[in-house]
């Protein structure tokens, strides 16, 4: 087993997570990263009471969180200061989010402590399973998901998480009426993820069809967003709503 396929633990060796191997292609690629010690105490400390676990069942999240609120998933948040920032200014909804990188992982946990936050929860795992085994249809009021690896090199495109099977489980997840919202910096993972969601029905685009949105408000400015900008690289929103009839179900 390489370094990087090990599943996630806290500093007492606990499993955060139990994944079995899946033969779907992964959008990503566990890396384990340097934890710092502040990290690994929230992993040890925190996780307990912020984690959730992966799990063959569905899970109840209004139980979960003890209220009935609008639920937001973010997939693949890195540090989780822009998910942090959200989910402080929106006290009305609750977030789940889902990273596969611990120090990431740790970094948030910290964050919710610091604010004191009670409306977010996290994951380490890969979102896809997550989604097919956890996750109840028309349950999401919204879907995040925030610069994506583009996987540039075009022999690597397969394993790009915006594909039509993706968005077929979104769709399903989503409530009628739910949001997808993604953001990218790179041109071309931007009109990949156009003609992706153009080729899907059953979603409408808030922007019109074919076209980007611009930054909601909602949306605070991330790392990766910020260093885009540095580079001079441009930003794509797409903002897509799951139509309120059957349609392309």
């Amino acid at each position: 087993m390489k370094p990087e396929d090990r599943r996630p633990e806290s500093a007492s060796g606990q499993k955060l997570m139990d994944i079995p191997n899946h033969r779907h292609i992964r959008s990503f690629v566990r890396r384990q990263g340097r934890m710092t010690p502040s990290q690994t105490r929230a992993l040890d400390e925190l996780w307990p009471r912020f984690g959730i676990e992966p799990s063959e069942t569905r899970s109840d999240f209004e139980a979960v969180f003890g209220r009935i609120a609008p639920l937001t998933l973010e997939i693949g948040f890195g540090n989780g200061e822009s998910l942090a920032a959200m989910a402080a200014t929106a006290p009305e909804r609750d977030f789940l989010g889902i990273e596969v990188h611990r120090p990431g992982v740790g970094h948030l946990l910290l964050a919710i402590e610091r604010q004191q936050l009670t409306n977010l929860r996290v994951m380490c795992a890969d979102a896809t399973e997550v989604l097919e085994r956890q996750i109840r249809d028309n349950s999401l009021d919204r879907v995040q998901l925030f610069f994506p690896d583009p996987w540039q090199k075009k022999r690597h495109h397969k394993r790009r998480i915006l594909q039509l099977p993706f968005i077929a489980l979104i769709h399903n997840k989503l409530q009628p009426g739910g949001l997808l919202h993604m953001a990218t910096d790179w041109r071309d993972y931007a009109q990949h993820m156009l003609s992706e969601m153009e080729a899907r029905p059953g979603f409408t685009n808030l922007a019109g069809k074919g076209q980007f949105s611009p930054r909601p408000e909602w949306r605070p400015l991330t790392k990766f967003e910020r260093r885009g900008q540095r580079l001079g690289h441009g930003i794509w929103d797409l903002l897509y709503r799951k139509d309120l009839s059957k349609a392309g179900e």
